[in-house]
């Protein structure tokens, strides 16, 4: 059986362009591809770094679409949506978005009744194959179809499910958001070094490398990363001075505050989207 036919909307631009790719190094048929965008030199590119179709035409690729994947601003979704609500009603393909913080009610508004759409949340470690998608179907998304947007997700880092759509802010105050917190901390490591006298240069190879072991010691680990932390911490030694310090300074309740907060504009902005 063919490969299902997909149409990347905004699909030149950075995230799509990485699912993209993963999905073609990972063995989709390239032909069964298409990306669309407004930049014609932009998407030659595209297409003669991936092998896919390229277009600047949305309807006539969407006519021929059996999953639609939108991958523009959220500020633009609803024209967007609004300019396709014919076509897509009509041949109601599968539809991944991609854009953060527009709830299903409005993309069923936009687009139509009966059609099967998913919410994807992807996070920027996608860009080099190391994400995590959460994902979360509305009525009507079948089991293939599903399995299909898993399939996407995989393609660059692992996918996970939410049962319900308010789990798609978790995912966001987790993934979506999560690598920023590990740059600040990267950043704050960096700088204390230099202050301490090494040169930024040197702090910022060893304190990358160290977080990049960090997380593969982790996910390699049958431990949990409690015990992984017990195991580097000597009694009365350096490393427990230093999470000491951590600890006493209230960094687990920062952690936890800034991620509700995280959560609670997540979802105070699917609100403000869903007009």
């Amino acid at each position: 059986m063919a490969a299902e036919k997909m149409v990347f909307i905004g699909g030149a631009g950075n995230m799509a362009g990485a699912v993209i790719g993963g999905l073609v190094a990972s063995g989709y048929p390239a032909e069964r591809i298409v990306a669309t965008g407004r930049d014609e030199q932009k998407l030659a590119d595209f297409a003669a770094r991936t092998g896919v179709r390229v277009t600047t035409d949305n309807a006539g690729a969407v006519a021929e679409a059996d999953v639609l994947v939108l991958s523009v601003k959220p500020q633009v979704m609803k024209a967007l949506c609004e300019s396709l609500t014919a076509l897509v009603s009509d041949r109601k393909p599968l539809v991944i978005t991609l854009a953060a913080g527009i709830p299903l009610s409005a993309y069923q508004r936009w687009l139509g009744a009966g059609v099967p759409i998913v919410r994807a949340m992807p996070n920027t470690p996608a860009l080099v194959g190391t994400g995590v998608t959460g994902l979360f179907a509305g009525e009507g998304v079948s089991e293939a179809q599903k399995r299909l947007a898993t399939q996407m997700a995989e393609a660059v880092g692992i996918a996970h499910w939410v049962g319900e759509e308010s789990g798609i802010d978790r995912v966001i105050a987790v993934s979506g958001s999560g690598p920023a917190y590990y740059f600040q901390f990267m950043e704050s490591m960096i700088d204390a070094a230099e202050k301490a006298g090494m040169p930024r240069a040197d702090a910022e190879r060893l304190t990358l490398q160290t977080a990049l072991g960090a997380a593969k010691l982790a996910a390699a680990s049958d431990m949990d990363v409690a015990q992984l932390k017990r195991n580097v911490m000597s009694p009365n030694g350096t490393t427990e001075r230093a999470i000491r310090r951590f600890q006493s300074g209230g960094l687990p309740e920062l952690v936890e505050q800034a991620m509700r907060d995280c959560a609670e504009r997540a979802a105070e902005m699917a609100r403000e989207l869903d007009q």
